[in-house]
């Protein structure tokens, strides 16, 4: 059995995601349902959870908030919000999980199933990536969390020459010739990398502009990689890659 605890100000959506909870996933044991954050700080200690749902926007202490004060954290943690793009992007950015409100009990039975499933040890390092993402001045991560079959495998954004499709998976192909394959989308990855110089230059492709080494003219083109890659480019893409590429132009 888990042991978890809620943190949500909302009691309804509190008391909705109890019920899911008893219906989908009769393996985790609600401890308690804490509708402040304040109050949840004392309770999470007192309790020593193995789970906490945890809702981002919440008055006085939001989540991170939260998280900061009860570091190290030593709970799994699924984080629950409306949809808040920053947010998302940084807790995908660190492979934490999260849901959506109004929860979807397909979505909360894998989020449960994952974080109960994970095989490495590295809850700590998730941590430190996600909050760096809020301390002020925010600093660009330079640092991404991957969930390989293996575990979570953390690994300089630099380190990372261009990203290739492959249905819902996609392959980070890495400066050291490594070969990472992530369960997450091309399109997910895009989110997570878009404050850094990666950019979309086909449907299957996401390339570091920083590794790009020459542009071939074509109807879309090519680019040759630092890696001697060659990345197709589509010709709806063209032109943003070429104002990136030339950004006094």
């Amino acid at each position: 059995m888990i042991n978890a605890v809620i943190v949500d100000d909302e009691h309804y959506a509190a008391q909705a995601l109890v019920t899911l909870l008893k219906k989908n996933c009769p393996d985790v044991t609600i401890t308690a349902v804490c509708n402040n954050a304040k109050e949840a700080v004392k309770i999470i200690r007192e309790l020593q959870p193995q789970l906490v749902f945890l809702d981002i926007e919440m008055p006085y202490l939001n989540g991170f908030e939260l998280l900061e004060i009860l570091a190290p954290v030593s709970f799994e943690c699924i984080f629950t919000t409306s949809y808040d793009q920053y947010a998302i992007r940084a807790i995908r950015f660190s492979a934490l999980d999260y849901l959506l409100k109004p929860v979807d009990p397909e979505d909360l039975k894998a989020a449960v199933n994952r974080v109960t499933g994970k095989k490495s040890p590295s809850l700590q390092q998730q941590m430190e990536l996600l909050l760096s993402k809020f301390q002020q001045p925010r600093p660009v991560e330079n640092r991404i969390a991957l969930p390989t079959l293996e575990g979570l495998q953390i690994i300089p954004v630099d380190a990372i020459l261009y990203c290739s499709s492959s249905s819902n998976y996609t392959i980070f192909n890495l400066a050291d010739g490594q070969k990472l394959i992530i369960s997450r989308t091309l399109k997910e990855i895009e989110e997570m990398l878009e404050e850094h110089r990666f950019l979309r230059v086909h449907h299957s492709y996401l390339v570091n502009l920083n590794e790009v080494r020459k542009y071939n003219r074509g109807e879309g083109g090519s680019l040759q990689m630092s890696d001697g890659a060659s990345i197709d480019v589509s010709r709806s893409r063209k032109e943003m890659l070429l104002k990136k590429l030339q950004p006094g132009k």
